[in-house]
């Protein structure tokens, strides 16, 4: 997720081969936050692509036998040590400790930390994601890191080259690509925490590191480019990743419920020789449709690929109100495809997270792996960039005091979850 910035290209899905879609309302969240900025209104919106076709199975109430949990069952918790700067202090069940402490206890098991090139002061650099690691590591959690190959937020429509790159041709900028990746793992095994997991790039949907790497220009589409970065990054991962480690590697783009455009993304890849293990695909209802739509997409993922399916963020409201000057994200409950069933309540949450575990193990072949929340602990009182206010404060798994809400036991919680 990512919070500001200008609309990116249209994404083709495949009913719209070999030409491309154009969808004008397809903003990403940049553009949203410098609206809210801007006192300006949202739209709801729903990501471009085909129809989904009706979901093989159902995601509504539970009543039937109990299925197990998601293998993977993870937060991004990036923000943390910003939030406990700030004084914040998360509790669950009257106990208060860490955010990484109070999600082992409830049956997490991952956590996801994004790094940035050279980012504003205190966001998201290489040694906080560090000693955020560390900690995890101590708490038993695993490290999922979400390389974003720039110095701030990068999304579908905004993927710049860091500064310190400017200027490089492919042949340059992929070495750079490598030999970046591969010091970052290293620095991590260094510490003794190990990542288990490596993302190429964050929402890359539409390419990276922009223009080099883009994949849709006014000459064409340009996939060798764009796969040319991206093996890069995996061999600089490989190849520095501790002998007797298993690391796992992700491609991640932002077509949850979009079936259509999810098959385009990862035939082309493919076609280009990329080598990866898990496909990770952010799902956020309000933008990418409903349960339904995310369960034709991903029982067709893994009867089309055979990989596993990691939703790798997600979200979904507690409340309508807002907790800062700064106008949320999502302020139109009419956004929620599914929201007569999973009202914008504590309980809603609660019962969209167990939904979202029935419908990962539904997945064929036993490939709905898991998810990761979004920034479940990004409270007020943190900015998404210097001096600005929280667009994401109705979307976390705590309270505006620190208190997890119930959907906090019911995401994470190791026991199986009742079936449709």
């Amino acid at each position: 997720m990512a919070p500001e910035d200008p609309s990116p290209p249209a994404v083709p899905s495949a009913s719209d081969a070999p030409g491309r879609s154009d969808d004008p309302h397809r903003l990403s969240r940049r553009t949203l936050l410098a609206a809210t900025g801007a006192g300006a209104g949202l739209v709801p919106l729903l990501a471009v692509g085909a129809p989904a076709a009706a979901a093989p199975g159902s995601a509504g109430q539970p009543g039937g036998p109990r299925t197990s949990a998601p293998s993977i069952r993870g937060a991004d918790i990036s923000f943390t040590r910003q939030t406990e700067a700030a004084g914040i202090r998360y509790q669950r069940d009257g106990e208060r400790g860490p955010l990484e402490r109070l999600l082992r206890a409830a049956g997490a098991n991952w956590v996801r930390l994004r790094v940035w090139v050279d980012p504003p002061a205190g966001y998201s650099d290489l040694a906080g994601a560090l000693r955020l690691a560390d900690r995890a590591h101590q708490a038993g959690l695993k490290v999922l890191l979400d390389l974003h190959y720039s110095d701030f937020w990068a999304d579908p429509g905004h993927q710049d080259i860091p500064a310190a790159w400017l200027g490089q041709d492919l042949t340059t900028l992929a070495r750079t690509v490598r030999t970046y990746t591969a010091d970052t793992i290293t620095a991590f095994a260094r510490q003794g925490s190990p990542v288990d997991m490596v993302q190429i790039g964050n929402e890359v949907t539409a390419g990276m590191l922009w223009p080099v790497g883009q994949i849709y220009t006014d000459a064409g589409e340009r996939w060798p480019e764009f796969a040319t970065l991206v093996k890069a990054g995996l061999a600089g991962a490989r190849a520095a990743n501790p002998r007797g480690h298993r690391l796992r590697t992700m491609l991640h783009i932002d077509r949850g419920g979009d079936n259509g455009g999810s098959r385009w993304f990862f035939d082309r890849v493919l076609a280009q020789g990329v080598e990866f293990d898990v496909i990770g695909q952010s799902y956020y209802p309000f933008w990418h449709g409903s349960l339904a739509d995310l369960t034709a997409n991903l029982h067709d993922l893994a009867e089309r690929y055979g990989k596993p399916l990691v939703v790798t963020e997600t979200s979904y409201p507690w409340t309508m109100a807002n907790g800062d000057s700064l106008a949320n994200l999502l302020t139109d409950p009419t956004a929620l495809p599914d929201g007569a069933t999973y009202p914008a309540t504590p309980a809603g949450q609660a019962a969209y997270f167990a939904a979202l575990r029935r419908v990962l193990a539904g997945v064929p072949h036993g490939l709905g792996t898991g998810f990761f929340a979004w920034e479940p602990g990004w409270l007020p009182g943190v900015g998404w960039e210097p001096g600005a206010g929280n667009p994401n404060d109705n979307l976390t798994l705590f309270d505006w005091s620190g208190r997890a809400l119930p959907a906090f036991d019911v995401a994470y919680s190791a026991a199986p979850t009742r079936a449709a």
